[in-house]
């Protein structure tokens, strides 16, 4: 009994924060020194030859690094007191989940461009890694939920998934991947042959998540039908993965994502998911919210229930 609430109670406790306070600016957050450390070895070993493998030991090291530091958290916590390992988890459960900033963001970005073109292009620049001053209002919107769709998978779905299958090491471990592509995972010039591997793995730690995430999406919105519209668009998408949660979103709102973006100076040519060119409105994303809300609630039960029950009877 002991083992399933060191489990569940971290989950419970980390992802209540996280509805009430989201990624608050005041706090230091793990992810960011993630991004530093990526960064720093970017800066030093991300030119002349042999990238390719200069970016593969960057990212192997990287997570390696992050296993055995957050397994040693997690021992010396348990080490402590339970209490200490419950309080340990639950705020790296925490700080690891990124549902509630993301919505704030996006809502934001909707209120932005209803007062101006150049607001919404600030306001979006904030959440997407697309060239944003060219964007018309339509792009902006379509920006917004395309990133809330992935961010689904990437910020909550995937985290708890990895929680649930080796615990806060597997959890951090999967954050440090995330940033890894997130920061050098991209097709062009500069990052195609140091971040490459990266964006390998980041590939097979999301295989299970986005598509489990398109499911719960789909069930949230209660028309399984869209399964339909999301395998004839999902497996079209440049990504593996991303197209699951944006298909299954599109399909949901009856709209158009996708098509070519800017990033870094250069234009990636991406696939369009959906027919419908609709206008986006506000409805359109406080729907989308709903969607991910109910979608990472599910997920939140599922994550807990199967945790704590294999806990509970090992324990037995």
């Amino acid at each position: 009994m002991t083992l399933a609430l060191l489990y569940i109670l971290p989950i419970l406790i980390g992802w209540s924060l996280d509805l009430i306070l989201g990624d608050p600016a005041f706090l230091p957050h793990p992810v960011v020194w993630f991004g530093k450390a990526i960064g720093f070895f970017e800066k030093k070993l991300n030119k002349g030859n042999n990238r390719v493998l200069k970016g593969a030991l960057t990212a192997v090291l990287l997570i390696a690094i992050t296993i055995i530091l957050f397994l040693a958290i997690d021992y010396f916590a348990i080490k402590l007191h339970i209490i200490c390992a419950i309080i340990v988890r639950s705020i790296f459960v925490f700080f690891f989940l990124a549902g509630t900033t993301l919505i704030r963001e996006v809502r934001e970005v909707f209120k932005a461009v209803d007062r101006s073109l150049e607001e919404g292009r600030c306001q979006v620049a904030r959440i997407v890694g697309r060239d944003t001053s060219g964007l018309s209002a339509q792009e902006i919107r379509t920006a917004a939920l395309e990133t809330l769709a992935e961010n689904l998978s990437d910020g909550v779905i995937a985290p708890l998934f990895w929680y649930l299958i080796g615990g806060l090491p597997a959890m951090a471990a999967y954050k440090m991947v995330n940033t890894l592509d997130s920061m050098i995972g991209y097709k062009t010039a500069r990052y195609k042959d140091f971040g490459m591997v990266a964006a390998k793995i980041d590939d097979v730690a999301n295989w299970i998540p986005a598509r489990l995430t398109a499911l719960l999406m789909v069930i949230a919105t209660g028309k399984l039908g869209l399964l339909k519209f999301v395998g004839k668009y999902a497996r079209c998408h440049a990504s593996p993965n991303s197209g699951y949660p944006e298909s299954a979103l599109a399909g949901a709102l009856d709209c158009r994502f996708g098509g070519p973006h800017t990033y870094f100076g250069e234009v990636i040519d991406k696939p369009f998911i959906g027919e419908n060119e609709k206008d986006l409105t506000t409805d359109d994303m406080n729907k989308a919210v709903r969607i991910n809300r109910i979608a990472e609630t599910m997920m939140i039960i599922l994550t807990a229930g199967l945790g704590f029950s294999a806990r509970y009877f090992l324990n037995l």
